[in-house]
């Protein structure tokens, strides 16, 4: 009967402890694939606007820039990012972002919001 509930109290302690080292994490119900966002700069006017836009945590986002005249984006992420895109038609990638939280991108230039990045 001893041997019965050493091996029990065992069997429950490695149970416990493999548990206890899983990640606290939520898993990101993820799509790999970036979320792409189309972006145009035509003189003082940006569109979007200040839109909100729901990505997953970590998922990149490509900007498709139609731009009159060259600029930058800047992205207030931690770290933050600045991705400068011609006159013309340009593709620009936001890195991932793992932290959840509302994020900003926007035209210093302009002094607008572009988009909220919603990252969940």
């Amino acid at each position: 009967m001893r041997r019965v509930l050493a091996s029990t109290a065992v069997l429950l302690s490695a149970l416990t402890l493999a548990t206890a080292c899983g990640s606290d994490e939520e898993p990101s119900s993820g799509s790999t694939d970036p979320k792409v966002i189309e972006v145009t700069f035509e003189g003082d006017s940006v569109t979007p606007n200040g839109d909100r836009v729901e990505i997953e945590r970590g998922q990149d986002v490509e900007l498709e820039v139609t731009a009159d005249e060259p600029g930058e984006i800047h992205v207030h992420s931690d770290p933050e990012q600045e991705l400068a895109y011609a006159e013309g038609t340009t593709t620009v990638t936001i890195q991932g972002i793992d932290q959840p939280g509302t994020v900003d991108v926007e035209s210093h230039t302009l002094d607008k919001v572009i988009v909220q990045l919603e990252v969940r």
